[in-house]
């Protein structure tokens, strides 16, 4: 079976696409679901994807009929592996500290305490709760982003990156912000995909993976539907553990 997946090829007129590239961008569209749902299996579904992208963006050096090594995007895949590892044990825990918060609330007797419990139980259920960046953090992840895509951009260059090697840099710089904030539960992160997206579909175009562009703008619409999901997930969960606040914004 492994052996089938890793030489397994479509073929789309002229043009060769990798199964692994297909299938391991619908693991990764599987783990953005988990994600928008605020799910903790979103996480190990998202590695396994990581997994299979990693060797196809390696092309020259797996020797696939795209030989093309695009550094950003492999690299980032050891990235997501790592940060997912992260942001699995941050979603447990997270869980887990709303439900004894939501049993010690229930515990103390008075009816807006009981409400409350309820509400943060059913938002415990459901996943993990999303809340704003700081606009010190929001500052952080701008500088980083730029600062990064310099940083990396004369390295993957020397290291025979695909060109444009600026947009392969900002991919892996915002790839690896985006999924800390998913990590930290900021719904600024649905942002920072945005952006990636943007570049990325016109490098993937020009390095030839046709599936992986056509995910990247599936992606692009998806990340903008996630970004309201969390924004209203968000707003309902303060209304549940205190139904007396106006929520703003």
């Amino acid at each position: 079976m492994i052996e089938w997946l890793f030489d397994a090829q479509l073929h789309i007129g002229d043009q060769v696409v990798l199964w692994r590239e297909i299938v391991g961008n619908l693991f990764g569209l599987a783990s953005a679901l988990g994600g928008m749902r605020r799910k903790v299996w979103a996480w190990p579904v998202g590695i396994a994807g990581n997994v299979l992208l990693f060797t196809v963006f390696m092309g020259a050096v797996f020797d696939t009929p795209n030989p093309v090594n695009l550094l950003g995007q492999a690299g980032r895949q050891v990235m997501f592996v790592a940060v997912s590892v992260y942001g699995w044990y941050r979603w447990r825990q997270a869980r887990r500290e709303r439900l004894e918060a939501a049993g010690a609330a229930a515990g103390s007797g008075t009816d807006a305490a009981a409400a409350g419990s309820a509400g943060t139980a059913r938002s415990a259920a459901e996943g993990f709760v999303p809340q704003w960046a700081t606009w010190r953090q929001r500052v952080f992840l701008v500088v980083a982003m730029v600062g990064g895509t310099l940083l990396l951009t004369p390295i993957f260059r020397a290291l025979g990156s695909y060109e444009p090697v600026w947009s392969d840099a900002w991919i892996f710089v915002g790839s690896l912000l985006a999924t800390y904030g998913m990590a930290r539960g900021w719904t600024e992160f649905w942002l920072i995909w945005v952006a990636v997206d943007v570049v990325g579909v016109p490098l993937l175009l020009g390095a030839g993976y046709y599936a992986s562009a056509f995910m990247y703008v599936f992606y692009g619409v998806f990340t903008l539907v996630g970004f309201f999901v969390w924004w209203r997930v968000q707003r309902r969960a303060l209304r549940l553990e205190d139904p007396g606040v106006e929520v703003l914004g």
